[in-house]
């Protein structure tokens, strides 16, 4: 094989090019999300740069060893930058998105630390068989839901459904299928998240924002509404992700699964 081509090679190529920032710019802890106004927020509370604006990602560091991205939205997006990462071994990545929920327990604004997710998208079987849970990484999860209770927040957990497809509230058959599988939420990144992260071996986790209840026609989410909880929940999300990730950092506890 060309050395030319290695993985490693051929992503501490393309994560500057996708980003805008050069690999070594990178901390050792990522948070990742699907919000430019994230990465505006992050910027501008640590007064640094952010970098891809005219990329197909958006991107910050902190003089802290954290690094925002924004990838997009969708699996696909979301494989792609949990390659690109192998270029600068992280050790650890923990994904800031939202989701519906699919429980009477799971209401607008609460925080979802997702204990598994079912593979409903399809990208993630091309880096195992569909028998290989999607599992996040237990110590970074403790890390986050110790900031939660600390803010005395409501939060769940559970396994979350991630499906590949966006437009699916007006289909009977796929609302019953999400009823039999008893998912607490569903979302389209985090499944394939855990999944790269695990080929990679990368510590992982998600917390997800519940930013609408599409069970119900009157909680499918509009701009409007959207835009509400945006206004409401976004900087506690942000600042429950830069809490839990520093502490790692500064407490320098080993995140890593063993490797078998």
């Amino acid at each position: 094989m060309d050395p030319r081509l290695t993985k490693e090679l051929i992503a501490a190529d393309w994560l500057p090019r996708y980003t805008g920032m050069a690999v070594e710019e990178f901390g050792d802890f990522i948070l990742l999300t699907n919000f430019k106004s994230y990465v505006e927020a992050f910027a501008q509370r640590f007064d640094c740069e952010v970098r891809g604006r005219d990329r197909a990602m958006q991107a910050a560091s902190n003089d802290k060893g954290l690094s925002i991205v924004n990838f997009g939205i969708g699996t696909a997006n979301a494989a792609t930058i949990m390659d690109l990462l192998v270029a600068r071994e992280p050790r650890g990545v923990l994904f800031l998105g939202k989701c519906g929920g699919l429980k009477k327990s799971t209401e607008i604004g609460h925080f979802i630390l997702p204990i598994a997710a079912i593979r409903g998208e399809g990208t993630s079987n091309d880096y195992f068989p569909p028998e290989v849970p999607a599992l996040p990484s237990f110590k970074l999860h403790k890390f986050v839901s110790e900031k939660i209770v600390e803010r005395d927040l409501e939060y769940r957990t559970g396994v979350v459904y991630t499906a590949n497809r966006r437009l699916w509230e007006h289909d009977g058959d796929f609302l019953d299928r999400l009823h039999r599988l008893t998912a607490i939420a569903i979302d389209m990144e985090t499944a394939t998240i855990f999944i790269v992260g695990h080929h990679n071996q990368i510590a992982r986790g998600a917390l997800l924002l519940v930013s609408d209840v599409p069970t119900t026609p009157e909680g499918v989410k509009t701009e409007e509404s959207d835009l509400k909880v945006t206004q409401e929940w976004a900087d506690i999300h942000l600042d429950l992700g830069i809490s839990a990730m520093t502490d790692i950092a500064v407490e320098g506890e080993a995140i890593k699964h063993f490797t078998f």
